[in-house]
């Protein structure tokens, strides 16, 4: 099947990914389009709740294995939308709808080049492709729950909007529920511990503060607090503040430094990170995967975004068609072009390390 055929296919299959509901933990509809691929295709194909994976034909164990990886969850459309966010609409050469960018493109785009290479043989890497769910929410049962199921993977390929340029490192996550603590009292009374007011220099030193390590890929690391919340009625002064604290971690900290680090320095009576396994991701620059995609054009950075790359332990390198900026918006879209470019270089990047 040629690069036109397979390109083709990829944005009808996507049209069908877009018309079928598939929030997070909610993907039954849209596994279903993608086993009808496998099925069409006549490649044998297994399921683990909602992710759909498959190996190629002449899977070798001795060899090394390059995973291919996007996911069919996203997240609920936003108010803003003008356009049913469940019909793919093309207008302009736009294919619209949600998940259309983030990241259905991406992942019809990994599924008709894993097509391409199925039947190939002699391949210097094993391929297994996985269709994950629940990317958007990290949750239990996305591709953190494959990777004891799947064949031990290598190195790995995650399909989100990049315009096709290589991601060679990622961002970790780390959420902290901080507390500030005061004396509660009756607004009417003086009270020089009041925690609404104490929580102003805490948020200065938040806001102040910068991690010493800095990354020449990723930058610093990035702390922004996103929610307060405190009192509940007007003539009483609450006892603390609660804070949740966004820290985005390059690739210069593990997340346990991160969270050591803010418990000793942070001003905060009490600073508890929700979850540590969300690392930052990378990518050596001379990898032959990254070297294949230089040679082809493509330019390197760092992303700020978090991605399923953060549940792989190994080598990963996020590259997919569309734009990040669109993400999560209103009225997404892609462009039907970027589809074809993604098949494309999904392709001849392939072709010159397998």
């Amino acid at each position: 099947m040629n690069h036109t055929e397979l390109t083709n296919k990829a944005i009808n299959l996507l049209k069908k990914l877009i018309e079928t509901p598939s929030f997070s933990s909610e993907e039954e509809g849209t596994a279903a389009h993608i086993e009808n691929w496998f099925q069409e295709h006549e490649i044998p194909f297994k399921r683990s709740n909602n992710n759909i994976w498959a190996a190629n034909l002449h899977f070798d164990e001795s060899k090394p294995t390059l995973l291919l990886n996007s996911h069919h969850d996203t997240v609920k459309p936003n108010n803003g939308y003008t356009k049913n966010p469940f019909e793919a609409i093309v207008e302009n050469g736009k294919l619209y709808g949600l998940g259309s960018n983030d990241a259905g493109g991406c992942l019809v785009s990994l599924i008709a080049t894993f097509t391409y290479y199925y039947k190939q043989p002699n391949l210097a890497y094993n391929l297994v492709m996985v269709a994950s769910a629940e990317e958007e929410s990290s949750g239990e049962n996305g591709l953190n729950s494959m990777l004891s199921i799947i064949p031990k993977i290598d190195v790995a390929i995650v399909g989100e909007p990049t315009l096709m340029q290589l991601a060679i490192a990622e961002k970790g996550l780390v959420v902290f529920d901080a507390t500030v603590k005061g004396t509660p009292s009756h607004a009417a009374h003086p009270n020089d511990d009041n925690a609404i007011y104490n929580t102003i220099d805490v948020l200065k030193w938040f806001q102040e503060y910068t991690f010493e390590k800095k990354s020449a890929v990723l930058g610093d690391v990035k702390m922004t607090v996103t929610q307060i919340n405190a009192g509940k009625q007007h003539n009483a002064v609450p006892a603390n503040v609660k804070l949740v604290v966004d820290v985005r971690v390059n690739d210069a900290y593990s997340n346990e430094e991160i969270a050591d680090i803010l418990q000793a320095a942070s001003p905060c009576s009490e600073i508890i990170p929700r979850s540590l396994r969300l690392n930052s991701s990378s990518i050596p620059k001379e990898h032959p995967l990254v070297q294949a995609g230089i040679a082809l054009g493509r330019e390197t950075y760092g992303s700020p975004t978090l991605s399923d790359q953060a549940a792989l332990s190994c080598p990963s390198l996020k590259l997919g068609p569309g734009n990040s900026t669109r993400s999560h918006t209103a009225d997404e879209f892609i462009y039907l072009y970027e589809i074809e470019e993604g098949v494309k270089i999904y392709i001849e990047l392939l072709s010159r390390i397998v």
